[in-house]
């Protein structure tokens, strides 16, 4: 069987933020599906750099997606088929120092990635990834649901909500779904994901990367927030909701234009110091302390999703959330840190598998 019943196939596709974390996997998939990839982003934002050790060999534009000229020139040279929107300003403690920055790459450059389309034309699917914190976080011990208030506390939270609502905005105003196949052929989706880990982030300020640092270094790491709780799930599950997405809207399935939550299943809600344990299993070598800051900007400390809509809808499931997520990130960095292996591959590739023994929809030909 084809996977997303084989409707990358010799696709062209533009992924904004190839270069980044959750990016530069979405680049190899897609690769890997048969697409013609076309990536605009800023230079890979850490070194070492996922991107860099992947060596994938796509088209590779370096720009920043608040230059909306340069965006919309690139994007009416390569007349995308299909646009995955995933660069943006991703780090919460960073938002504190450059709001302005954070707000304008996430809310404007969503919105000259959608003009760009629009001036392209024949863009038929475009997936725009935002987070799980565009909720109005109450710190209730249930889900959030798609149709939940939108808000966000820190500037990179709320940057992200806006973004959302601008999404929904530029749907109803542009690309009604009830004229699709009428006045239009484009159909947009906003997806809204937890905390992903998973080999290849350096990121600055996210727990996993610090940890790896701190190891590689020989010095315990220092964890700020050990009761905090969050969706964790691993890097390659949210990317199989975007796909599958992507594939609806390839299709023409109207109704999954839309905004959709994706997070793990209950295993995958943990807090700080329990990803530290699952991760010690794995690598030992991982030591850990406590320390809590005197001041410190403000950080949610519960925050869950409700992802009924895409399991039922789409009958989309995470493959490795829980221990399996923390084993496979684990196992990743260790390969590298010890004999400089990259398993991005071999890890997708067990992935898949595991999700073909599943029984997914996505792995079966159908959507």
């Amino acid at each position: 069987h084809e996977l997303f019943g084989g409707v990358y196939r010799g696709l062209r596709v533009v992924l904004t933020g190839h270069t980044g974390f959750k990016g530069s996997w979405l680049a190899l998939w897609l690769q890997q599906l048969g697409a013609e990839v076309y990536g605009y982003s800023l230079p890979a934002p850490t070194e070492p750099s996922h991107w860099q050790l992947l060596g994938l060999g796509i088209h590779s534009e370096l720009g920043d997606i608040r230059d909306a000229g340069h965006l919309r020139r690139y994007l009416m040279e390569v007349k995308p088929q299909a646009v995955f929107h995933l660069a943006a300003q991703p780090l919460v403690r960073a938002s504190y120092q450059l709001p302005i920055e954070t707000f304008d790459t996430n809310v404007m450059g969503s919105l000259n990635v959608y003009e760009a389309c629009r001036a392209a034309g024949g863009v038929r699917a475009i997936v725009s990834v935002t987070t799980d914190k565009v909720y109005e976080n109450r710190e209730w011990i249930w889900g959030y649901r798609e149709d939940d208030a939108l808000g966000g506390y820190d500037p990179y939270s709320a940057s992200k909500a806006c973004a959302d609502l601008a999404t929904a905005s530029y749907r109803r105003s542009f690309w009604p779904t009830e004229e699709y196949g009428k006045s239009h052929n484009t159909l947009l989706c906003s997806v809204r994901a937890g905390n992903v880990v998973g080999g290849g982030d350096w990121a600055v300020d996210r727990l996993v990367p610090d940890l790896v640092r701190a190891t590689a270094g020989g010095v315990e790491a220092v964890l700020r927030n050990p009761e905090s709780t969050r969706p964790w799930q691993h890097v390659i599950d949210p990317l199989s909701g975007y796909l599958l997405i992507g594939q609806r809207l390839l299709q023409g399935a109207k109704d999954a234009a839309r905004a959709w939550n994706l997070g793990p299943a209950a295993e995958g809600v943990l807090t700080t110091e329990e990803v530290v344990r699952h991760l010690q299993a794995q690598w030992p070598s991982i030591q850990y302390r406590v320390e809590r800051p005197a001041t410190a900007p403000h950080e949610a400390g519960l925050l869950m999703l409700d992802c009924s809509l895409i399991r039922a809808l789409l009958r989309w499931r995470p493959v490795w959330d829980g221990a399996a997520c923390f084993e496979r990130t684990a196992e990743w960095y260790r390969a590298f840190q010890e004999r400089g292996e990259v398993l991005s591959r071999q890890q997708l590739a067990a992935y898949v598998r595991a999700a073909q023994e599943l029984q997914l929809n996505w792995t079966q030909g159908q959507g």
